[in-house]
């Protein structure tokens, strides 16, 4: 088991992880940033504002990966 810090960007917004969560491995951890970022993004269906969303997970010690989210209109460059 390790612990596992899941930090928010949501646009400008930053929350950091400061409890973190006990997973017994990174798939677990993959797993529950993918489900965190889907209940986001579910939330965020109906507001008029659509920010891009990521979640940074990180272990006590480094940055292990993100999940993200970028919301583009149509027209809109990339």
């Amino acid at each position: 088991m390790a612990f596992y810090f899941f930090d928010i960007q949501s646009g400008r917004e930053f929350f950091a992880d400061e409890e973190g969560l006990d997973l017994p491995n990174q798939k677990s951890a993959e797993i529950e940033a993918m489900q965190t970022l889907a209940g986001m993004v579910k939330d965020s269906v109906f507001v008029d504002d659509r920010p891009d969303m990521a979640i940074e997970v990180r272990s006590a010690t480094e940055r292990l990966f993100c999940v993200s989210l970028v919301y583009r209109k149509n027209g809109t460059k990339h």
